[in-house]
């Protein structure tokens, strides 16, 4: 199973209500190009996935309700991927999928996991946050896009919330799941959270 045969057998209609979605006026970062992004990702380690549709369908819908004012997108968009016309998928592939939507709230595998999933999860976990270990060019457009979309927060607060996050990410053991995600980004993502944190201060 391969990522552009998992992309065939989603409906025209499905796809373009999806990217309608990420073309909506309150996203900066949230768009489409980011599901690209993690398409390529995908595309890179599907000799690694076990359920390539399942990381697929979670890629696609992990951001398709994506309201900045509202706290609850990851659950409101796994409950948009449990009502989508997807006949050519299986519902153990979807219910995997919308375990890993569930799962981007914060970033954690849960503990009660199946062990069977648990790689699948790490390596889509990794892929959202591969952002973190880009370039620092990219990596400071990134942070410029997230301010955009919370353009409505002062900005002590933007700063004082956004340095808390982020701070909360640096003080984990490690930020990525997988043995690809540590060696891929670790280092690079420490750096920059480390010089954005610096910025926010």
């Amino acid at each position: 199973m391969t990522v552009n045969a998992a992309l065939q057998r989603v409906s025209p209609d499905v796809m373009d209500d999806l990217k309608a979605r990420y073309a909506e006026p309150q996203r900066s970062y949230h768009v489409w190009r980011h599901i690209e992004a993690l398409l390529r990702w995908a595309g890179e380690r599907e000799a690694m996935l076990t359920d390539v549709d399942a990381v697929v369908l979670a890629i696609l819908f992990h951001d398709a309700v994506y309201d900045p004012m509202r706290s609850d997108n990851e659950a409101v968009s796994a409950r948009l991927l449990e009502a989508a016309s997807l006949e050519g998928f299986s519902e153990l592939s979807r219910s995997r999928a919308v375990r890993m939507v569930e799962a981007t709230a914060r970033h954690e595998i849960p503990v009660d996991i199946d062990p069977a999933d648990r790689t699948d999860l790490a390596e889509f976990l990794d892929m959202d946050l591969s952002i973190l270990g880009a370039s620092d060019a990219v990596f400071d457009r990134y942070e410029e896009a997230v301010r955009q979309e919370y353009a409505f927060v002062p900005e002590d607060l933007f700063r004082a919330g956004r340095r808390g996050i982020l701070e909360g990410f640096l003080a984990r053991p490690a930020l990525y799941f997988s043995e690809w995600g540590r060696a891929r980004f670790e280092s690079a993502a420490r750096a920059n959270l480390e010089r954005s944190i610096a910025t926010l201060a």
